[in-house]
């Protein structure tokens, strides 16, 4: 039985890819990425979810960056997003903030690039829910897809839930738990009866 939960002709964009249990590579083992572009021409673009990074902490990256921060700074977690352009902060956010440098992935999900919304949040200002990723993942067009038929990830619908977490320990087991799978049940094989 192959694990793919979504149709793939309808986009991945606004999606979770959860590694399979099978997955022992360090760098993605127990890995959630939400997925902001994907092409089939074009490749895929990501951000991982689930890997907190405690510091810098929200505080002490605004005060890097030149933001004076308030009391309600701390409205955000940080995240290693991925191993391109790790200096480089991507902003997943709720869609009730616009800025300049915002575009929405999904309907409720925007992705921001811009110093603004931080210093929005620094003060209060910004979305509701965020999460700061430093990095993202790439995939060369027709990749994810092989990595997909060889069942390395799973593709799973977004929760928001999941998303904005700041338990990040419990992101990889919950995206299972949405799809009412236990990762200890799932075969490395597949086939027919």
């Amino acid at each position: 039985m192959t694990h793919s939960f979504l149709d793939l002709t309808k986009g991945l964009a606004g999606c979770f890819l959860m590694s399979s249990p099978f997955t022992t590579s360090p760098a993605f083992a127990q890995t959630v990425v939400f997925i902001c572009a994907y092409s089939p021409k074009e490749g895929t673009m990501g951000i991982v979810i689930n890997r907190h990074i405690a510091k810098p902490t929200p505080k002490e990256l605004l005060n890097q960056l030149g933001i004076k921060t308030m009391p309600t700074s701390n409205n955000f977690s940080i995240t290693a997003g991925g191993p391109i352009e790790n200096a480089h902060g991507l902003v997943l956010h709720t869609n009730d903030w616009k800025g300049k440098e915002s575009v929405y992935v999904t309907k409720q999900i925007k992705l921001s690039t811009s110093l603004d919304i931080l210093r929005d949040l620094s003060e209060g200002h910004g979305p509701s829910k965020a999460l700061l990723a430093l990095g993202h993942a790439n995939w060369s067009p027709g990749q994810l897809e092989e990595e997909l038929n060889n069942n390395l990830w799973y593709v799973v619908p977004c929760q928001e839930s999941i998303l904005y977490n700041k338990n990040f320990k419990n992101k990889w087991s919950d995206c299972y738990k949405s799809i009412l799978t236990n990762p200890r049940k799932i075969s490395l094989y597949s086939g027919e009866a």
